[in-house]
């Protein structure tokens, strides 16, 4: 009688336990972590549930995060200083001819110089006009990366020995830094800089204004500027990219890490 009596109660509990399960309101998939696979992925402004890991909020908006990145990352290149160093690039160094009173460019590209006659007569290369132009972001395939695109522009008031201001060109260059997060052993998200390039094609020089038919000068100008700007530009803006990274906002930087690294699409908006 006693065994009958035990197996009633426990029998009940069992009802009454599944009735419970069968109210949830809620699938339990839904709160286990992203990583498991076979649950909804989290976006962008969601809360990660708390399993004994210190869960990931992001307070920015997909479509914010792209644009206060931008805005932050370009006002970081500007307090860096690099208008102010395309003013004061010293192309004038790599066009005198080799042998020359003011020095000059040795090596390959110093003979390709002193064989135009006309270089000889340049008395100054003069940088104005310095831009930074719209960056643009673009995300990798596999949401871990950001390209960032930085794209220069400027113009060159060729002067010379005979005639004075000669011609104008105008410069556009495009530098292109990849931008990753890391995690330290404290779990701490940080971002750090990976390649930083000059992508081959982006370098363009095209003619504003000239004085006579100096076709063979422009050519050769041309030829050799497009030598000697992209190492030029490429290496002071990568350093510097290195640099803005570290003073990003705090908050800012943290959330594009943690989306980063968590691999979620981020919205970016032209």
């Amino acid at each position: 009688m006693f065994l009958v009596g035990s197996l009633v109660v426990l029998c009940g509990l069992l009802a009454q336990g599944t009735a419970q399960l069968a109210d949830l309101p809620y699938s339990l998939c839904q709160d286990l972590p992203m990583s498991m696979g076979h649950c909804r992925s989290l976006h962008v402004g969601q809360t990660m549930p708390y399993y004994g890991m210190t869960p990931v909020v992001t307070t920015y908006p997909s479509d914010h995060l792209a644009r206060n990145f931008r805005d932050a990352f370009r006002q970081g290149l500007l307090s860096g200083g690099i208008l102010s160093f395309l003013e004061h690039i010293p192309l004038l160094n790599y066009v005198r001819p080799a042998g020359s009173n003011t020095g000059g460019l040795v090596g390959v590209l110093g003979k390709v110089i002193s064989s135009i006659p006309l270089l000889n007569n340049i008395l100054d290369i003069k940088v104005t006009n310095p831009q930074l132009l719209e960056i643009g972001l673009v995300q990798s395939y596999d949401f871990h990366r950001l390209y960032v695109t930085i794209p220069l522009g400027f113009d060159l008031k060729v002067n010379t020995l005979l005639v004075g201001n000669l011609l104008e060109l105008s410069v556009k260059l495009d530098v292109t830094a990849e931008v990753y997060a890391v995690r330290d052993t404290y779990g701490r998200s940080r971002l750090v800089i990976g390649d930083c390039i000059y992508p081959p094609g982006s370098l363009r020089i095209s003619l504003l204004n000239r004085l006579g038919p100096l076709q063979n000068l422009i050519d050769s100008l041309t030829d050799i500027l497009t030598r000697v700007i992209p190492g030029l530009v490429q290496g002071v803006v990568c350093p510097l990219v290195n640099g803005v990274l570290s003073l990003l906002d705090v908050t800012l930087a943290h959330d594009l890490a943690d989306v980063l690294l968590r691999g979620v699409q981020i919205v970016i908006k032209a």
